[in-house]
């Protein structure tokens, strides 16, 4: 036996330590390895948009309810009113469907692959999972979800929630694009407004065509609010509440910028009047068809 082997072996005995000559670095050991970088860019398959293959253990959520309504038509106004309901949880937008799902590796498609889900089944997993816990944490019974943006994307809302509710918001277009321009006049010209306005105006309208569901407008929410959320209860088969009409003060998440026409009513707490209509023969004449379909006066065109 070594001097140093019988010097580590009673060193060994005594402390539980050894001694080790220290080794001089090498090409191979001076620095750790990098980490082999996560290929992101590597082609993604095609989400297929389908129904769960077992709702009862695919889905938290139990018939969601979503708003569909365009920008600027007092979709936060609406929020708020139901979010005062005892059994109706209405947060901020949550934008979920900007929440994708991405395979770093093939192994991760081909697991995934062998569960039986492909990437649009998981990104529908994450979407439920992650409103199921803002209800749970409400405490209450139902969400109530209402991104412009959604109207875009209606037909994937019903596949992946087959017991949803929809409740389509309307108010007159030629509101709207003001309101639209008005939220960002340096950004969108009046015209600019109206034109990118329209484009959510066709999807509620695309949306109404193709879902069932409930549908109010804006001036009936500011003028006759009582009777206007007694029908949204009625069809969301829940109890009306009086208390809704009182939102008041309570916390009402997060609120984007410029509310425009109606911030004062979200600040009194109390559903209040809207403005007036807009003048028909000084409806643009981009927005006369969508007046047309949901039954706005429109006038002759404006040149």
């Amino acid at each position: 036996m070594t001097v140093l082997r019988k010097i580590n072996a009673a060193l060994g005995a005594a402390t539980g330590f050894q001694v080790r000559r220290v080794r001089a670095k090498t090409a191979a050991t001076a620095a750790p390895r990098a980490p082999r970088p996560v290929p992101l860019g590597r082609a993604q398959p095609v989400a297929i948009v389908r129904p769960p293959g077992d709702p009862r253990v695919d889905r938290l959520l139990r018939r969601p309810v979503f708003i569909i309504a365009p920008v600027r038509s007092g979709s936060t106004l609406l929020r708020m009113t139901l979010n005062a309901h005892s059994r109706l949880h209405a947060p901020h937008e949550l934008h979920f469907r900007r929440l994708e799902v991405h395979f770093a590796t093939g192994l991760a498609e081909k697991s995934l692959a062998a569960l039986g889900l492909d990437r649009g089944d998981a990104e529908h997993l994450l979407w439920d999972r992650l409103m199921h816990r803002e209800l749970t944490k409400s405490g209450k019974s139902f969400i109530v979800e209402k991104t412009p943006g959604n109207a875009f994307a209606h037909k994937r809302l019903a596949a992946c929630w087959p017991d949803a509710r929809f409740v389509f918001l309307l108010r007159h277009p030629a509101s709207i694009a003001q309101s639209w321009h008005e939220a960002d006049p340096g950004r969108r010209g009046p015209e600019d407004a109206a034109l990118d306005a329209l484009r959510f105006m066709n999807a509620v309208e695309r949306a109404r065509g193709g879902l069932t569901g409930h549908t109010v407008r804006y001036e009936e929410l500011t003028d006759d609010p009582a009777t206007a959320l007694k029908g949204i209860c009625s069809f969301l088969e829940i109890e009306w509440e009086p208390g809704m009409l009182e939102y008041g003060e309570q916390d009402t998440g997060v609120v984007a910028k410029g509310l425009g026409d109606w911030k004062e009513k979200i600040r009194s707490g109390r559903v209040q009047p809207g403005r007036a209509l807009p003048v028909p023969g000084e409806v643009p004449a981009a927005l006369h068809g969508i007046c047309a379909a949901w039954g706005y006066p429109a006038g002759p065109a404006v040149r």
